[in-house]
């Protein structure tokens, strides 16, 4: 993995990015062979109190991604190192499975687990199923009567086609208050 170590109102001391590179590193045991992955970690540190840390780690198949919030950097570090571990071990299964049905010839994620980290997977695994189905008409619009018509219905996202563009887009609520949109890359 290659490290790209930014922050954002904190400067990053060659103590903390060896930290972060160490912690995160540790997260090679779950893969089959080595990842080739810009691992992007982005520290932030907001009026003097508290740190956040965002680990993003883009692969071929599948991103893992996490994000932590703490007083302490280095224990918001070993927080989200936590989080993409706990993402490996109760995914890796469905992962793995996904891509042995496309063909894939390797697993993306290492089968060397104990006894007891299969069973303890076997516990967290909650079948991924689809309760409920909604069917509707997009309506032309753009991003700003998409956001309306989200704020309107209460939601924290809404699918809409692009009035100018004629393509599917998606605006959502993040958790910052603000508002994001999601366009399709043709």
């Amino acid at each position: 993995m290659r490290y790209n170590v930014r922050g954002e109102n904190i400067e990053i001391t060659p103590a903390l990015r060896e930290y972060a590179e160490k912690k995160i590193g540790k997260l090679e045991k779950y893969f089959e062979e080595s990842v080739e992955a810009n691992v992007n970690v982005n520290l932030k540190f907001y009026n003097d109190q508290e740190s956040k840390i965002e680990v993003t780690i883009p692969m071929t198949d599948l991103v893992l991604r996490a994000e932590e919030h703490h007083e302490d950097m280095y224990a918001a570090i070993d927080l989200v190192v936590n989080k993409l571990e706990r993402q490996i071990r109760k995914h890796k299964t469905k992962v793995n499975r996904k891509l042995r049905e496309q063909g894939a010839p390797k697993f993306v994620f290492s089968n060397n687990q104990s006894e007891e980290e299969s069973a303890a997977v076997l516990d967290l695994e909650e079948p991924q199923e689809v309760v409920r189905t909604k069917r509707f008409n997009l309506k032309p619009m753009d991003s700003e009567e998409a956001i309306l018509q989200m704020d309107m219905l209460g939601h924290n996202f809404f699918v809409y086609t692009d009035s100018k563009t004629n393509k599917t887009n998606v605006v959502y609520k993040r958790k910052d208050g603000k508002y994001g949109l999601i366009e399709p890359h043709v």
